[in-house]
């Protein structure tokens, strides 16, 4: 990107859609990512897009029906999630789901938003510091918590290791399996071997149990 903001010549432009339900909501976004030069604005359709880039989704609350959405979201484009509140069970879903960047709706301002979309299209981690302090708490809490059971004495093999390893550096499921040529399947079966045996709830849980007891 040039010194005045604009892309380098040759510099390829963020594909981006904007999602949600809300006809103002998505309105504002779409103002506030006009301002970034290196964004190019898709239509509402990104399954009708077979170029990778950014779909940021605003959602009222992290359910089950929107966690469904973001993971379908999620295995084609990069997610940009915008939410009014984010508890600590709510953030651990949505980065299950695949979603790499989140903003609390009062943060977003035209720079906060395009920095999250950048961050996004990089495959970078972009999350609220409350967030950030709720992970931290939830490994301490883990960390200090007793065995689970009996199984938790069996280290994990050398391959969950390598999942859980390439995990805990912020890649996404299928980046993942191109890096460890394996099959996103494998990936997913590797993970559900260990939360299964482990007796944890999702991915970012057997993160941070294996953080824990020190195998990462």
């Amino acid at each position: 990107m040039s010194r005045h903001g604009a892309p380098a010549d040759g510099a390829r432009r963020i594909p981006v859609t904007v999602l949600g339900d809300d006809p103002l909501t998505r309105a504002g976004l779409i103002a506030h990512l006009r301002s970034g030069p290196d964004v190019d604005l898709r239509a509402a359709h990104p399954g009708e897009d077979h170029r990778p880039g950014v779909a940021v989704v605003a959602a009222d609350r992290v359910d089950r029906a929107a966690i469904g959405r973001l993971t379908a979201l999620s295995s084609g484009w990069t997610v940009v999630l915008i939410v009014a509140h984010l508890r600590e069970p709510e953030l651990l879903r949505a980065l299950d789901a695949g979603v790499p960047a989140i903003l609390l709706r009062h943060e977003v301002t035209p720079d906060r938003l395009l920095r999250a979309v950048r961050a996004a299209a990089r495959h970078d981690r972009d999350l609220p510091s409350g967030a950030v302090g709720q992970l931290v708490d939830a490994v301490v809490r883990l960390r200090r918590a007793g065995p689970a059971g009996p199984d938790d004495e069996r280290p994990p093999s050398p391959r969950e290791l390598d999942v859980l390893r390439l995990l805990a550096e912020g890649l996404e499921t299928r980046e993942v399996a191109a890096r460890l040529s394996f099959s996103e399947r494998t990936v997913k079966n590797v993970l559900a071997g260990v939360t299964a045996r482990y007796g944890l709830r999702n991915r970012t849980h057997a993160v941070a149990h294996a953080l824990r007891e020190g195998y990462l």
